[in-house]
């Protein structure tokens, strides 16, 4: 048996440390953030975002089949009650779970009427990706134990550190690329604002891959896939494997793409 804890599914997944905005408007989202704020602040106040798979009522289908399997907490931040009724709140990206069971309510007059799910938490891997590091690399030079762990965890952090220096280039060249063909920003601009991003995330290899995930115009599944990787290491690879190819795609097609989210009308988000 796992935790269980309100859902709130989206278009696209919610990555940890990532601010979200919401418009709450329907009554049962409304109910959430009422039942949120009967609790004392901190932790509790969080709900899970999970992003949806196929269609855009999800209680129509089977919620199980309908979401992504691996989702992210968000921690009520602010609440700002409107006169209608509505609530405008901010979330941040919290914890990683992974689905269980998702439970449909609104059975009876008690019953929550938005969807809860039983969720596993799911663990970061930074520990043991950099002992474990490159030591593949160093099969056939035998050295004393604790030796050959400090040469293997000196090469993982020599590696991460080209790695995220090179998923950094990477991720500034694609900002670039992306708004001068969106003609927002002049080139320099658009250079300065993705300092400014990569600034921000300055010696924090997680918190970096989390903003390329996060931030870049990648497909839900692509986004789904580095939500669900537990290593920055693997996660930093693999984004810069995508940026190389979205890079590819801009400079070939000189087109942005444009997520299907965007193509789905003026539907709202909760």
């Amino acid at each position: 048996m796992g935790d269980t804890i309100p859902l709130f599914p989206l278009g696209t997944p919610l990555f940890p440390g990532v601010v979200l905005p919401l418009r709450i408007f329907e009554p049962r989202y409304r109910r959430l953030v009422q039942d949120l704020l009967a609790r004392p602040e901190g932790p509790g106040r969080s709900f899970g975002v999970v992003a949806i798979r196929q269609g855009w009522e999800v209680e129509q289908v089977a919620p199980a089949e309908a979401l992504y399997d691996v989702g992210c907490t968000a921690r009520l931040q602010t609440v700002r009650p409107q006169p209608d009724g509505e609530f405008v709140v901010v979330g941040v990206g919290g914890d990683r779970f992974r689905l269980l069971d998702v439970l449909v309510g609104g059975d009876t007059a008690d019953d929550p009427p938005y969807l809860r799910a039983e969720v596993e938490w799911l663990a970061e891997e930074e520990a043991a990706e950099e002992a474990a590091g490159d030591q593949e690399g160093l099969v056939g030079h035998p050295a004393p134990a604790a030796e050959a762990e400090e040469v293997a965890s000196s090469v993982a952090r020599g590696s991460m550190a080209v790695l995220v220096r090179g998923v950094g280039d990477l991720f500034a060249r694609y900002v670039t690329a992306v708004a001068g063909l969106r003609a927002e920003v002049p080139a320099p601009e658009a250079e300065s604002a993705a300092g400014e991003l990569l600034g921000s995330v300055a010696g924090d290899p997680r918190a970096l891959s989390y903003l390329v995930a996060s931030a870049a115009l990648l497909t839900a599944e692509d986004r789904q896939a580095l939500l669900a990787e537990s290593a920055t290491r693997r996660r930093l690879v693999a984004e810069s494997r995508l940026l190389r190819r979205e890079l590819t795609l801009l400079e070939t097609l000189a087109a942005v793409p444009v997520p299907l989210q965007e193509l789905a009308g003026s539907r709202g988000v909760n």
